[in-house]
């Protein structure tokens, strides 16, 4: 197949890169590098020995588009492009409405005009809002908590309707849950501008002195330890999802949703000390007040993606631990 992937330089677009090559497959990516680097496309290279055709560009900037639709063949398109933290979302709603759901209407526009239907869309389990019971199933009502989750519901909606009006379009929407590790060579993984939003690369920051302590968000949950708990998932995991999703909607029609992610959800004190028994490093850490957006506990039913996509999490916490260690260490 030929896909076009717009954020492809970004942490979860890099590792999908990284699976469709090696799969045979063409890639383009489009990318702003607003929150990715440049070399991270040299980095993939070396990988995979293979190149992914790059330009750097902004998704809402329809004419680059559409140069780029002239110039290739593409079959699929796997959407990541978008900001997505939740809590810059909440102090900067605008900036998230504009670049989310206006690059999304640039991109089925010009898909549109040049005839190709078909759909992988990176959403979120934040589509979920504060469910009432776990874990959470595809069928479940959709709310949200911040205009984060807000934008990737509302294009979850705009694609449903595109799907309705035109049977030709074929989309799979992915609502991940929480992403983390890094590819097992260490040459990616997740490298955010500034502080991190993310657990994650936030325990690693602290494990290795770059920042002093980890701020924990609330401990007044009603969870296992009164933190905040998760499904987190391996990111090769999560890129084989996208693998196993476009290779769905080329061969289909329709629209549909599934949920990537392990099953299991722990607590952020868990993943501290997970990450320190597996690295054999201390993580300081302090507990702060509760922050705005986020919930109690998510965790998935992922039994849906592995019937329609025969796709299923396969990676440990260890795993996820030591390869988002091995990466910092290793560009650092």
């Amino acid at each position: 197949m030929n896909l076009l992937v717009t954020g492809g330089t970004g942490f979860i677009g890099s590792h999908t890169v990284v699976e469709l090559l090696n799969n045979g497959d063409e890639v383009i990516i489009i990318d702003n590098l607003s929150n990715s680097k440049r070399e991270v496309v040299d980095k993939i290279k070396e990988i995979t020995k293979r190149e992914a055709i790059f330009y750097e560009g902004d998704v809402r900037n329809k004419e680059l588009l559409q140069s780029i639709f002239q110039k290739h063949k593409i079959d699929v398109v796997i959407h990541f492009a978008g900001y997505k933290a939740v809590g810059e979302s909440v102090a900067k709603p605008l900036m998230y409405y504009d670049n989310n759901l206006i690059s999304t209407l640039c991109l089925c526009e010009v898909m549109n005009e040049y005839k190709v239907k078909k759909m992988v869309f990176s959403s979120s389990a934040t589509v979920y809002g504060n469910p009432k019971s776990l874990p959470i199933k595809e069928d479940f009502p959709l709310s949200t908590t911040n205009p984060y989750g807000e934008t990737k519901l509302m294009i979850e909606k705009i694609l449903k309707d595109l799907a309705h009006a035109d049977k030709e379009w074929s989309i799979a929407i992915l609502r991940y849950f929480n992403p983390i590790g890094a590819h097992e060579s260490g040459l990616i993984g997740e490298s955010p501008n500034g502080i991190p939003n993310n657990l994650m690369p936030y325990i690693v920051k602290v494990a290795i002195h770059e920042l002093d302590h980890l701020n924990v968000f609330g401990n007044d949950y009603d969870t296992i330890d009164g933190t905040g708990v998760r499904d987190y998932i391996h990111v090769v995991d999560l890129a084989k999802g996208h693998l196993c999703a476009a290779k769905k909607v080329f061969n289909s029609h329709g629209v549909d949703a599934y949920n990537l992610g392990t099953g299991n959800g722990y607590s952020v004190l868990q993943m501290v000390k997970k990450f320190e028994e597996v690295n054999h490093v201390k993580v300081k850490y302090e507990i702060t007040q509760r922050r705005a957006g986020d919930i109690a506990a998510c965790y998935a039913d992922p039994s849906y993606a592995y019937q329609q996509l025969g796709w299923k999490a396969e990676k440990t916490l260890d795993d996820m631990c030591r390869d988002s260690y091995h990466f910092i260490q290793k560009n650092n």
